[in-house]
């Protein structure tokens, strides 16, 4: 595909191998980077998309998953910008490739965006799709799916579904994992923004981890 062939070009061209160690350890050593500051990247692909615009679902899916193929992690970060700015191309049917991309590669750089940007635009378009998607990952033994299920209403505000945030919640409220207590704190926290009493009111019963509780409850008291 031109448009990856000359993305990879161009990243190559402009990686900084002293950037990519400090952006490494960062990262924990999950993953090698070419050393691409986010500013740069993205004029890099307003560039690119200016020359090679996105106009088919079908190569949108090509150059999403052909970057998440490759190893550098700007690369992942270059398909989930593709995916924001080409999302009108993408279909129901694309619930697969979502939840593909959250569980490989996976980690919190990654994860919140699928799941707290593209998910939360992704479900509110395709609300049909809530079943096979969030209603699956929150009991999936996948905890990257389990934070995602907890994480996709983060922009929903007046349109979160409060059952279904809670009862997610509660499925894992007394979790050890400290990404999915984080998820927790941030979803109330959120959700605490539009309906503060609510928040406070299930804080107070739930029964939280201290760091869920903590969070949650950090600009409502």
């Amino acid at each position: 595909m031109e448009t990856l062939d000359v993305c990879a070009q161009l990243f190559q061209e402009n990686g900084d191998p002293n950037t990519a160690v400090g952006m490494k350890k960062y990262m924990r050593d999950q993953f090698p980077f070419l050393g691409i500051k986010s500013p740069l990247r993205s004029m890099i692909l307003k560039e690119l998309w200016q020359q090679y615009p996105i106009k088919k679902r079908s190569e949108l899916l090509e150059f999403v998953e052909g970057c998440w193929a490759l190893p550098e992690r700007e690369f992942q970060y270059a398909a989930m910008e593709a995916l924001w700015k080409y999302r009108r191309l993408l279909q129901e049917k694309d619930l697969a490739l979502l939840t593909e991309l959250i569980t490989n590669k996976s980690w919190w750089d990654t994860v919140d965006f699928l799941a707290g940007k593209m998910g939360s635009y992704f479900f509110l378009r395709f609300p049909e799709c809530l079943m096979n998607g969030p209603d699956q990952w929150v009991v999936s033994d996948h905890m990257w799916l389990n934070r995602s299920a907890i994480l996709f209403q983060l922009n929903h505000k007046e349109k979160t579904d409060e059952k279904r945030l809670f009862s997610f919640i509660n499925h894992h409220r007394q979790s050890d994992e400290f990404f999915i207590q984080k998820a927790i704190g941030w979803a109330l926290r959120q959700y605490g923004k539009t309906a503060p009493e609510k928040v406070r009111s299930f804080v107070a019963k739930a029964n939280l981890k201290p760091l869920s509780r903590r969070e949650g409850l950090k600009h409502i008291g």
